[in-house]
């Protein structure tokens, strides 16, 4: 299964890609001289296990457990942030129609088809705490209250965020009105000054930028490492319970390329 998600492939293809890999062979530790690579049917069998009894949620919620023990994930501060992951559009299915929990939006001058994907990061380390998932017509703000640890005194965002404090489930909330938001301004509404000035305000910008790119770090392991660019089931639900396992990984990926290990030891 894990392989499956890491390489994106089908349940055909993961069967196939194990008899054909030696590396695949070696990490799921099947010898051909005793046994038999699972087929495709067990494979789609074993994710609905996970799927109906949400254990890819727990999977991540340990992996981070052991993250937060270890050091390796901080308290304090989140990034809240959300990308789209487009759906197939086509209506060639038994249906004749498209998935009905995905829906489109406008992005810049373009139309996407598919569902988003809303995250909130530990602002030390980049590393994913909490996700959830919705349509893509549903905007980023709505989220966010969601993505907020119960220790967190900083949250920072893009301009997608603003006006975040006036929002009903933030504004009633003790904790939650508390919190220091550091949400980037757009572009366009800072001040201009002279060329011989230090422009301060456009610095402080930066200065949150730097910070809030940490959680598009983490959307290029699962999109551009894994290949995750385009819903392969229909319904939020199924495809929640995959990334919960995706992001899991990623932050193990992101522990790997930093030259850090996981150990409770």
């Amino acid at each position: 299964y894990l392989l499956q998600i890491w390489f994106n492939l089908s349940d055909p293809a993961t069967e196939d890609a194990i008899y054909d890999s030696y590396a695949m062979r070696k990490f799921t530790g099947i010898d051909f001289m005793t046994e038999t690579v699972p087929d495709e049917t067990t494979l789609c069998k074993f994710r609905h296990l996970l799927e109906t009894n949400g254990l890819n949620k727990l999977f991540f919620d340990a992996i981070n457990r052991v993250m937060v023990q270890t050091g390796h994930m901080m308290k304090g501060g989140t990034i809240v942030d959300a990308t789209i992951i487009n759906a197939p559009s086509s209506t060639k299915n038994a249906e004749k129609k498209r998935d009905p929990e995905m829906h489109q939006t406008k992005k810049g001058n373009e139309w996407k088809f598919g569902m988003k994907c809303h995250i909130g990061v530990d602002a030390g380390s980049g590393l994913v705490h909490t996700i959830t998932v919705t349509a893509a017509n549903e905007h980023d703000i709505t989220q966010a209250a969601a993505l907020i640890r119960e220790d967190d005194e900083v949250v920072y965002g893009d301009a997608g965020y603003l006006g975040i404090q006036k929002r009903p489930e933030v504004a009633c909330d003790e904790h939650l009105s508390s919190i220091d938001y550091r949400i980037n301004r757009r572009p366009g509404k800072l001040p201009h000054v002279s060329d011989n000035a230090i422009d301060w305000e456009r610095y402080v910008e930066n200065r949150k930028s730097s910070v809030r790119c940490k959680a598009e770090h983490a959307f290029r392991i699962i999109k551009c490492q894994f290949g995750y660019k385009k819903t392969v089931y229909r319904g939020l639900k199924k495809t929640e319970n995959r990334l919960y396992a995706m992001f899991a990984c990623a932050n193990l990926y992101a522990l790997a390329i930093a030259g850090r290990k996981l150990s409770t030891t």
